[in-house]
């Protein structure tokens, strides 16, 4: 797997080489080329697998690294380069002759792109050919465009290896579709197509049958029948535009798969109609904010072409959040959304450029709100992803950057400017580029290109009205303390190179004077992390990016609400936090995947983390409180902690709707439901075992000899229970109303309590599984940790008290809860009974039988004790027949008489998911089930305890084989 997007947009991530899985995917470790960092493919001789090819693009954002065609043939153990040209160009693509596989082509890349610029070509483009697997190389000349040539995408028919195909980027239009007939020892020039973005897109793909049929990815992709003379759609349907990635079926050519911005989607009928992989949650975000709804509050970001949208943070559902939950709130590419604090329903949304709009949820209208330029003014410059912030003193006001600040105090419907341009005004057209100044005619220049010289970051002080930091992307923040009457610039900063992008600014929480900032570079091939601090209002920067290292390039940066030195970074790959203002960086993990983080937000009210991911949607840290807690001193000093306990919420989850539509139908996690226990254990203790062989790890290290142990220790070691966690849960009383079983992990865990009381169902079986029953009342708890060690309990940490609030959003809640779970109770209570006695007694039947068996071989029995066992299974029938089912009739498909099983299990159902009060009908159905339990409980009880405990002995007198449940009696000789 080669890393590292091999296309040169704006957004474009950086790999670090190729990975190699031994196991189908579910491992891979890092073979090499790790200064790739962009793979355009990925070539295995079909007759040899470890002969391998790489066309590497190589940096895209300065020069050298490891760029040209690499072979390795020993699986990636080791790398050749094969073909290379220069520090500033790479290979794009290669093909193999599939007759010979020593004939292969490949195509040289020049590409240079920063946040100024874009050039996707030079006069180093070209195809080569090597007939010798690549020892020696030919560059093909003959009917090929010369001069400056951009990204060339190559194919091979299989068909008709003769024939190859290329779809050239080039200067003054001279690309175009070209076919060679003769191996690439001529071409011609079938036509003047190529795609809408050669640096986006520019690929081919052979049809498996027809030498002519060949399929291109584009904005819209288009397919050829004529060798490249003419085009049209492939035919996008229901289907996503700006395709990347194409397989077709060899045998099956209408069945072919495409994959680009929008998913990837499959036709079995030659594109007439898609299926649409809808469970790969693999949106990429380049912004993420967070609103106010009660009781679960929104999340919104903008994405890369596939519209701004939000979707809810958690549902009542019980299948979690659903593709149907998400709401599209503008098309495009979406960026920062802002959403009004006091009304959820008013939504500022944009796609690129400044497309900002106001967008009204509760019904869907939209009205466009971007600010425009005066009669006879200059063209503003948008950055393709505009800052939006509404000010924390105003909820209708608004700001909104291009080159200049505007601001708008009736949510849009007016703007002003507040500012001149604050931008360096550079013209990036005479600014070198590999080391000279272009032609206007270079290939693609400044395409798919942010304008030069705006604002990418902005923030207000919420403790200073007025007092306003802009960041541009030229290196600049410019700082007004007057609401934009006056701006001081600021154009230094320790150790950042000069006209950084200034790609995020955070005003501080809790000091007016202190304002966070973080600068990315990586568009000058430098993958530092930069992460500042002013104290000053910017007149002073110090670098707080403390132990982070190079490539973990810092996009955003915010604080905590409560603990000032708590602050949260997102970089390219993941997300750091420190408790000591800068000075350590520890990445958060715990299942979040190596992904970058453009933005980050926070739901004050539930103390939520929320991360806006590129390439793997949206992540939430619920309840992030515990890190508030965390210092050196106390993880270091104290053995075991219990944080404290967010209040949940208690309600009843709504039963899904899309639960049967199979595996593949994606569904997000809630938050786990109820009470959050957050925990740190210093060090988990070890078993006998697990001591021992830590020992024997050492004496071996050492070699030394091993000890054997005796077998009074190792049985000592067999006989040992684990060690474990228990969580007492208690009322406001001080009653124990659940404990929960864990298992001990050292480190910072989580244990989920859902607010019920412990199941009474019969335990037939050992399990670690914490079995639930009916929910408790709302009220005030607490919560205790105890370890067990050696089968000794301990407390070991809290108590944490909370509380469990009532939603309150059922239409007929009970008048009286606590009479809804007192009876809830006495339900379980009578389950509790009515289940152990129906084992009891079905467990009866069966050993009546058995009884008769044994009876059967015992000659000196009388036949009164066969009688009896006779009488007892008769009673045990007729028992059974009322407690669960009379089986003569329902096996004869006729209506039964209610069971005392039968009422209770309707009683059951009905209350299990209510917050209403009981029905009467279900109160006296209790009552008639009960009545009629406490006759059949009393002869289960004769049978039992008296009438087969009797048999039992008489059987044993008179020597009858051993039976379950008797102790035989025996006297030595």
């Amino acid at each position: 797997m080669g890393t590292g997007e091999n296309n040169s947009q704006r957004s474009v991530s950086w790999g670090d080489g190729i990975y190699r899985s031994e196991d189908g995917g579910k491992s891979f470790k890092n073979i090499g080329l790790k200064k790739s960092e962009h793979i355009g493919k990925i070539l295995i001789d079909p007759e040899d697998s470890k002969v391998i090819y790489v066309a590497a693009q190589g940096p895209l954002w300065g020069p050298g690294g490891q760029r040209g065609l690499y072979k390795s043939t020993d699986y990636g153990a080791t790398w050749d380069s094969v073909l290379y040209i220069s520090e500033n160009t790479g290979v794009n693509d290669v093909v193999m002759d599939p007759r010979d596989h020593n004939v292969l082509y490949a195509s040289s890349y020049q590409r240079r792109r920063h946040v100024w610029v874009l050039l996707d070509g030079g006069p180093e483009g070209a195809i080569y050919k090597s007939t010798d697997a690549g020892k020696t190389w030919n560059k093909l000349k003959s009917g090929l465009p010369s001069g400056d040539v951009g990204r060339i995408g190559l194919a091979i028919s299989p068909v008709n290896p003769d024939y190859v195909y290329a779809i050239i980027e080039a200067a003054n239009k001279k690309g175009g579709f070209f076919r060679s007939t003769n191996r690439g020892a001529s071409w011609k020039k079938m036509s003047d197509y190529v795609s809408s973005s050669p640096q986006y897109f520019q690929e081919i793909f052979c049809d498996p049958v027809d030498v002519d049929k060949l399929y291109v990815l584009d904005t819209i992709s288009k397919i050829t029948e004529d060798g490249g003379k003419t085009f049209k759609p492939i035919g996008n349907k229901a289907r996503h535009v700006d395709d990347h990635a194409f397989w077709i079926e060899p045998n099956n050519p209408d069945h072919f798969l495409i994959g680009g911005d929008g998913g990837i989607y499959e036709t079995f009928d030659g594109a007439k109609t898609w299926l649409f992989k809808s469970n790969l949650p693999i949106t990429q975000f380049y912004r993420v904010s967070v609103d106010n709804s009660k009781p679960f509050y929104w999340v919104y970001g903008g994405t890369q072409d596939n519209n701004s949208m939000g979707v809810p943070s958690q549902t009542i559902n019980n299948e979690g959040i659903v593709n149907a939950d998400w709401v599209p709130t503008i098309g495009g590419d979406g960026y920062e959304a802002a959403i009004d604090p006091t009304d959820p329903n008013i939504v500022y949304t944009q796609y690129q450029y400044g497309g900002l709009a106001r967008y009204d949820k509760k019904s869907g209208e939209l009205i466009s709100i971007k600010p425009q330029e005066k009669e006879g003014e200059k063209p503003l410059r948008w950055n393709w992803d505009s800052p939006l912030i509404i000010s924390p003193y105003s909820h209708t006001r608004l700001y909104f950057a291009a080159n200049k600040l505007f601001r708008s105090d009736d949510r849009g419907n007016t703007w002003q400017e507040i500012s001149p341009d604050l931008t360096r005004q550079i013209d990036r057209n005479k600014l070198k580029v590999m080391g000279k100044i272009w032609s206007v005619d270079a290939v693609a220049k400044n395409a798919s290109t942010s304008f030069y010289g705006n604002i990418v970051s902005l923030t207000e002080s919420p403790l200073v009205e007025g007092l306003i930091y802009v960041g541009t992307d030229d290196g600049l923040v410019q700082v007004t303390e007057d609401g934009g009457k006056n701006w001081r610039k600021i154009e230094k900063f320790p150790a950042v190179p000069g006209t950084t992008y200034v790609s995020c600014l955070y005003a501080s929480l809790s000091d007016p004077n202190t304002v966070y900032a973080t600068f990315d570079n990586h568009k000058m091939a430098d993958f530092k992390p930069y992460v500042l601090k002013s104290t000053d209002r910017g007149k002073s920067w110090q670098s707080i990016s403390g132990d982070l290292k190079e490539p973990f390039v810092a996009y955003s940066i915010i604080q905590d609400h409560i603990n000032p030195d708590l602050l949260f970074l997102g970089t390219e790959y993941g997300v750091f936090f420190t408790i000591n203002g800068g000075v350590k960086w520890i990445q958060l993990k715990g299942g979040f995947p190596t992904i970058a983080v453009r933005d980050i937000d926070i739901q004050r009210r539930e103390n939520d983390l929320v991360l806006g991911t590129f390439g793997r949607g949206f992540y939430v840290l619920d309840n992030y409180t515990p890190l508030r807690n965390i210092t050196g001193k106390n993880l270091n000093e104290q053995n075991d902690i219990l944080f404290p306990v967010k209040d949940p919420l208690m309600f009843v989850k709504r039963r899904g709707t899309f639960g049967s539509l199979g595996t593949s139908f994606y569904k997000a996690k809630n938050p786990s439901f109820g009470a959050t226990f957050t925990y740190y254990i210093k060090e988990a203790p070890k078993t006998r075992k697990e001591k021992r062989q830590e020992e024997e790890k050492k004496l071996i290290k050492e070699n030394k000899p091993v000890y054997y142990p005796s077998w009074d220790e190792l049985r000592l070691e067999d006989r040992e229970e684990k060690p474990f966690l228990l969580f007492e849960i208690y009322d406001e009383a001080g009653n124990v109303v659940r404990k929960l079983k864990e298992p001990v992990k050292s480190g910072i865990n989580r244990v989920n309590w859902d607010l019920r009381y412990a199941s009474t169902n019969p335990v037939k079986k050992v399990s670690d599984k914490n079995e639930s029953g009916y929910p408790v009342l709302p009220g005030k708890y607490s919560v205790k940790i105890f370890m067990s060690v050696d089968g000794k309990l301990s407390e070991i940490a809290g108590p944490q008290q909370f509380k469990a609030k009532v939603l309150n959003n059922s239409t007929l809640p009970a008048k009286d809860r606590a009479e809804l779970v007192a009876f809830q109770n006495k339900v379980a209570e009578l389950n509790r009974a009515v289940e152990g006695a129906l084992a009891s007694t079905n467990n009866l039947l069966k050993k009546t039988d058995i009884f008769i068996t044994a009876l059967k071989q015992t000659p000196e029995a009388p036949d009164s004790l066969m009688q009896t066992a006779f009488r007892i299974k008769s009673e045990t029938e007729d028992i059974l027949q009322h407690l669960s089912r009379d089986k003569t009739i329902s096996s004869r498909n006729e209506p039964t008489y209610p069971s005392i099983y039968d009422r209770l299990g309707e009683i059951a159902y009905g209350i299990w998911k209510t917050t209403s009060s009981p029905t009467k009908t279900q109160q006296d159905s209790y009552t008639v089930a009960a009545d009629e339990f406490a006759l059949l409980l009393n002869r289960i009880k004769q049978l039992l305890t008296v009438d087969v405990k009797n048999l039992e002995k008489e059987m044993e007198q008179y020597g009858a084989p051993w039976t379950p449940g008797r102790v035989p009696d025996w006297k030595k000789n």
